[in-house]
């Protein structure tokens, strides 16, 4: 994987684990908030940063992996197909999504506020969108492992393929 973006970066934490892995790989990130930027700048190349959100960008070229991790939750769910179209548009291979997953749609208080974190099957509704898509592998990160402790996040990694 020689290129990479990730939407909604924030400070850059995934996009440091990935330089432990891909030590030559091209990063690039897309985040809205000025703040995070300011930490991004330190470990992403600021031409490589896209300060925008996720709603307004257009893609002008493609990378091998798109990432998404914890942003899906919080769009408003009519706006999830033209997220799918981005993140697709945005790939020439791989795309990997970390978020909460329900089965069925259901939206969740968050920080007390209403509709503002929403759970779902975002893998099954961007492959039941992009048809060349595929599953290649998926797992669960759970918020008690003794090793690498994060929040209860599923996690997908879908391939674009030819269609016949």
């Amino acid at each position: 994987l020689s290129t990479c973006i990730e939407f909604g970066a924030n400070t850059g934490m995934n996009i440091k684990a990935l330089q432990l892995l891909y030590t030559k790989q091209s990063q690039h990130a897309l985040e809205i908030n000025a703040d995070a930027i300011s930490h991004l700048r330190k470990i992403v190349p600021s031409k490589n940063i896209f300060q925008t959100s996720i709603l307004d960008f257009e893609p002008k070229q493609t990378w091998d992996l798109v990432l998404v991790k914890g942003v899906l939750i919080h769009i408003n769910p009519g706006w999830l197909p033209q997220v799918y179209d981005t993140l697709y548009r945005s790939s020439s291979k791989y795309i990997l999504i970390g978020e909460y997953y329900n089965p069925s749609p259901i939206t969740i208080n968050y920080r007390g506020n209403d509709n503002r974190l929403f759970k779902r099957d975002f893998c099954g509704e961007m492959i039941d969108r992009h048809k060349d898509l595929v599953l290649i592998d998926y797992g669960f990160v759970y918020r008690y492992d003794p090793n690498f402790p994060q929040d209860d996040i599923t996690w997908f990694l879908m391939e674009k393929r030819n269609q016949p």
